[in-house]
């Protein structure tokens, strides 16, 4: 196997995206997506069952067209790599049985990846080498998380992570709330530009001093986030202008719900980068597309003297490069295949970089 500059084909199922990308080193070739969110937008979010079954439509033709957009051939891949968590667990079991299949069928070495930390090592496909001093703030559909990342292919520690909804559920939730369909972070991303952001101060989960305590007693939830109880407040607004025959100011109120999510995430966000000599973090997931999260980072990060990575949209959302682009630097660290024995895991925690 190449371990200098390996030709390493990535695989990624654990959501909507069916994702294929093909890197060689740490230069990408082609990241190819087939979204099954067009068929989840009548139900207002994920049917697992739909995803599943989406992957299966999806990923012959998505391998192929990944192939020759990148020019290359089956046999000419070094090794193959694919998300085994975490995720939703049919998603995953499609794209893992499908790369199981393909390691059998083409003899190639088989690397299973941690979905988050790749998330991470995507950054190494626009911009370089990773820096020191690194944390990760991931913010996607399925997960809030703030990550220390001492090695990307064997050190990386949770700092901290939502006990309830992620921030881009907590998103399409409160979309639904306000009848602006699925999904809601675009839609509320662009409203919220029209409304007052102080027009209503909805609650910043977890940030109470019992939560939080001291930076030498910290508290149980010092960097953890909550959204559940702000999703509920929304509801309760909504309620009350319905109940006082008032129309719902829904401008404001996606303003007022969006400044209290992105507040509340780099305020966490921040704390966690101080209190761990974290001076470089970057940012990711799919809710790294919003327009305040990426302002309010970067004026945060700037103020406090750490340096802000975000890589590309395309890169942020789901996709295989990510996949591939982890899976090349496990192999040129030296690790070894997964060989294809393994099950992939739904909570896979982020300490589990490769099976």
């Amino acid at each position: 196997m190449n371990r200098t500059e390996p030709l390493v084909l990535g695989i990624e199922s654990s959501c909507d995206e069916t994702g294929v990308g093909i890197v060689r080193g740490d230069t990408l070739l082609t990241n190819t997506v087939s979204s099954s969110m067009d068929e989840h937008v009548r139900f207002g979010g994920v049917i697992p069952e739909i995803a599943s079954r989406a992957h299966l439509d999806a990923f012959v033709p998505t391998l192929q067209q990944a192939l020759d957009s990148a020019g290359v051939t089956l046999d000419e891949v070094d090794a193959l790599a694919v998300t085994s968590g975490p995720g939703l667990a049919g998603a995953l079991m499609v794209g893992v049985c499908a790369a199981k299949a393909l390691a059998v069928a083409t003899g190639k070495p088989l690397f299973a990846i941690n979905h988050l930390v790749a998330h991470v090592g995507v950054g190494l496909l626009d911009g370089g080498a990773l820096p020191e001093n690194l944390g990760a703030l991931l913010v996607s559909g399925g997960h809030t998380e703030i990550l220390r990342v001492k090695s990307i292919t064997d050190d990386v520690e949770l700092l901290g992570s939502t006990i309830d909804d992620a921030a881009g559920e907590a998103y399409d939730k409160v979309a639904r709330i306000l009848g602006l369909g699925y999904p809601g972070g675009p839609v509320i991303d662009r409203l919220a530009r029209e409304g007052n952001p102080k027009a209503i101060r909805f609650p910043r989960g977890l940030s109470q001093p019992k939560y939080m305590g001291t930076a030498e007693a910290p508290g149980p939830h010092r960097y953890d986030w909550s959204f559940s109880g702000l999703k509920t407040a929304v509801a309760r607004a909504v309620e009350q202008f319905e109940a006082a025959g008032q129309e719902v100011p829904v401008a404001d109120i996606a303003a007022s719900f969006q400044e209290a999510v992105v507040d509340v995430i780099t305020a966490k966000a921040m704390l966690a980068c101080t209190e761990n000599g974290i001076s470089n973090l970057l940012l990711g997931g799919g809710v790294a597309a919003n327009s305040r999260l990426r302002a309010l980072t970067e004026e945060r990060c700037a103020a406090n003297g750490i340096t802000l990575r975000v890589p590309p949209i395309s890169l942020c959302t789901d996709n295989g490069a990510m996949v591939a682009a982890l899976g090349s630097q496990i192999i040129m660290a030296g690790g070894e295949p997964s060989g294809i024995a393994f099950a992939p895991d739904s909570s896979m925690p982020v300490t589990s970089i490769h099976l």
